[in-house]
C-alpha cells in the first residue's frame, strides 16, 4: 500500500494555483498522480481519498474529481475543516495499491 498524505493545489514553486476550489483540485490531483507515478501505481490503482475542505459548501470540487476516476471510483470520505495551510481550499489523501517490487513511500 502507498499511504499520500495531504496534498494542496500547488505548482512547482510550492504556491496555490489561482481561480479557487475546482483548479485547486485538479492541481492536487495532478500531484497525486505524479506522486502515484513515481512509486509504482497509478490513480486507477487508488482504493480510498479523504478530501478536507475550507468550506463543505464547496462541493464543485466533484467534477474535477470525479474527472480523474472515470474507470472506477474508489471511497471517498470529506469533512469541512476550520482552515488549511497556505489558505488552501482543498486538501487531499489518498491510498493506492502498489504492484511488483516497487518501494511503497509516503509523502
Amino acid at each position: 500500500m502507498l499511504y499520500l498524505s495531504g496534498q494542496l493545489g500547488t505548482d512547482s514553486t510550492g504556491r496555490l494555483v489561482a481561480g479557487g476550489i475546482g483548479p485547486e483540485t485538479r492541481q492536487a490531483l495532478t500531484n497525486i498522480a505524479a506522486v502515484l507515478d513515481r512509486h509504482g501505481s497509478s490513480l486507477d490503482q487508488v482504493v480510498k481519498c479523504t478530501a478536507m475542505l475550507a468550506d463543505i459548501k464547496e462541493w464543485a470540487m466533484n467534477e474535477v474529481y470525479l474527472s480523474f476516476f472515470q474507470s472506477h471510483r474508489p471511497a471517498r470520505s470529506a469533512f469541512g475543516t476550520s482552515g488549511l495551510a497556505l489558505g488552501a481550499r482543498l486538501e487531499l489523501e489518498c491510498m493506492a495499491v502498489v504492484d511488483g517490487e516497487s518501494e511503497a513511500g509516503v509523502q
